[in-house]
């Protein structure tokens, strides 16, 4: 596990304890955030380089308004 997630994971946690509604929310937002970044850069680190239609195409889906 990334120091990132790591990091992210103990503020939910102390959120959580300390009853921080607001808080909670934005640390497990940002939780999810660092889970997904350490996600892409494992698969990336090990996936042959991507074309720039498939850059592209993911790029579309990490920006769409939907996600």
């Amino acid at each position: 596990m990334s120091n990132a997630v790591l990091r992210a994971r103990s503020l939910k946690g102390v959120a959580a304890r300390r009853g921080d509604e607001a808080a909670l929310v934005d640390a497990s937002r940002t939780l999810a955030a660092e889970k997904i970044a350490a996600y892409i850069e494992r698969v990336v680190s090990t996936a042959p380089p991507l074309t720039p239609d498939q850059r592209s195409r993911l790029t579309a889906l990490l920006t769409s308004e939907a996600a």
